[in-house]
């Protein structure tokens, strides 16, 4: 285990500050510093309120990580950090913080795709990922459908939402209900009391002329304010456990209808899900059946690993060093719409891990970039 890669990964996609540590596919620290409860009473999150809160939180996150993992700063064999997509203050926060700690320390830089951690994670819980790995990514700001060849080079966009994401979907469902934000806890909450066939609330993209991967929620999510609407101005109480369990169902059900397909399709006999809606009950329920009866194993993370966290981070980079991916340049920066098929963020040519990282030092000294750090003060 002393010989498998001590890597610190940032997380600051959103609306929480994670920092966490891993020994190749050994978890050593967690911390996560999340500002929710400052975009409840917007109904969303913020970007600024989000970025500014990363500013506050970052360093005091990742002191906590190295005092929960029981190490020295100086012990780690590189810093790895989001560097997409998501919001891009908040992604420049991270990115910048990233860059410091790696200059001051010596160590390299991978600047990582978020999606693709979201997959890596699940090393942590269930071991190496099987190659190719099919992944069912779903958030609130993703839904997407991933088949990866290679984690750390490879990673094969199959579909993806065409408007609202399902957790952007739970969480405008839950306004509209009054549930408060964020929606997807709260409504997995109100659904198990509930009847989920209750309300015929339509399937998108499920039409034999439909693109068979690809999904499509915003239709779903009006048509339950409609319903909601409808309720309201009759007089009628809306029964708000039964409109939670179906239009949970409704989800549910198109998510893991075309996975399992996507798996049948592709000749693959196992299905990774992660990301926050993966924290879902039904979720993990209905995909567990339905993978069981099409003969599919299911790997799904524990709910605290499927949200944004900086395990999953932490996870990639130390996947891309044990690999000997090239870590990435000082002049790596935040791109809130990077690709999927960029798992990272490369440097130049050669710049491989252990190779150059001393002449990308020199160049970053050349242009005043950080030279005036103390190591000695700052990292003790």
């Amino acid at each position: 285990m002393a010989d498998e890669p001590l890597v610190l990964g940032i997380e600051t996609s959103c609306d929480e500050t994670g920092v966490g540590i891993v020994r190749g596919h050994t978890l050593l620290a967690d911390a996560v510093a999340s500002s929710v409860e400052e975009h409840a009473r917007y109904g969303g999150v913020v970007p600024e309120v989000a970025s500014r809160a990363h500013l506050e939180a970052m360093v005091p996150t990742i002191q906590r990580a190295l005092k929960d993992a029981g190490i020295a700063a100086s012990d780690l064999d590189g810093i790895a950090v989001t560097a997409g997509p998501g919001l891009s203050g908040a992604l420049l926060v991270g990115v910048s913080a990233a860059k410091a700690y790696a200059y001051a320390l010596g160590k390299p830089l991978y600047g990582v795709n978020h999606l693709a951690s979201h997959i890596c994670v699940d090393q942590l819980e269930h071991g190496a990922l099987p190659e190719p790995t099919m992944a069912l990514l779903v958030s609130g700001g993703h839904s997407s459908l991933l088949l990866a060849p290679d984690i750390t080079s490879d990673v094969r966009p199959l579909g993806s939402t065409i408007d609202d994401a399902a957790g952007e979907a739970f969480d405008k469902v839950a306004r509209v209900l009054n549930l408060g934000f964020p929606g997807g806890p709260v409504i997995d909450r109100w659904a198990r009391e509930g009847d989920p066939g209750a309300i015929a609330f339509p399937r998108g993209l499920t039409g034999p002329r439909d693109p068979i991967y690809d999904f499509s929620f915003s239709g779903l999510k009006t048509a339950v304010a409609r319903w909601i609407e409808a309720k309201r101005n009759a007089g009628e109480e809306v029964p708000v456990a039964d409109v939670s369990a179906s239009f949970q169902e409704a989800v549910v059900d198109v998510l893991t209808r075309k996975a399992v397909r996507a798996c049948k399709d592709n000749g693959v006999d196992h299905l990774m899900i992660g990301g926050g809606v993966a924290a879902n009950s039904r979720l993990r329920a209905m995909a567990g059946r339905r993978c069981e009866d099409a003969g599919i194993r299911l790997r799904v993370p524990r709910p605290k690993l499927c949200t944004d966290n900086g395990a999953m981070v932490a996870a990639l980079g130390a996947e891309m060093v044990a690999r000997g991916r090239a870590a990435s340049s000082w002049d790596l920066s935040a791109d809130s719409s990077l690709p999927v098929t960029h798992t990272h963020v490369p440097g130049e040519p050669g710049h491989e891990h252990g190779h150059g990282h001393e002449h990308s030092r020199e160049h970053a000294h050349d242009h005043d970039h950080f030279h005036e750090l103390s190591k000695e003060n700052l990292y003790s």
